[in-house]
């Protein structure tokens, strides 16, 4: 795998990797772009829903809306590290079965997410599971 980031102007950053797509990148409290600390905590959320949203459909859930929330805390001295990630997932379905939402989220956090396995040996991450009637 290989990245690469460009410098715009000011902390503005074109980022690129082996995909086509592209983001803009920015820091020190420019509007424009993700922080480098957010494209971790976005990662984390990308990695572990494609996984959950993939097991649910092949146990045949009915689930009509499915997103994935980060919440992380840092420390206050440099370098600002999180100290606390918490992880909510949120399914909307017809008939969800919370036990088959249980288990997709145990296989990613425990089997398949390479970013939760990483941040994991790095800093504790609780899992919520919010389960609502479409």
């Amino acid at each position: 795998m290989e990245a690469k980031v460009v410098w715009k102007d000011n902390l503005h950053f074109s980022a690129s990797a082996g995909s086509a797509s592209t983001l803009l990148l920015a820091s020190g409290g420019e509007s424009e772009g993700f922080s480098p600390m957010e494209l971790i905590a976005v990662g984390l959320a990308g990695c572990t829903a494609m996984d959950v949203i993939s097991i649910l459909q092949k146990k045949k859930q009915d689930v009509t809306a499915f997103e994935v929330k980060v919440t992380a805390e840092r420390v206050e001295t440099q370098p600002r590290v999180f100290s606390h990630i918490w992880v909510e997932y949120i399914v909307i379905g017809h008939d969800v079965e919370l036990q088959a939402v249980e288990r997709a989220v145990e296989l990613s956090v425990t089997k398949y997410c390479s970013v939760q396995a990483m941040l994991g040996k790095a800093v504790p991450i609780e899992h919520k599971i919010t389960l609502q009637p479409a």
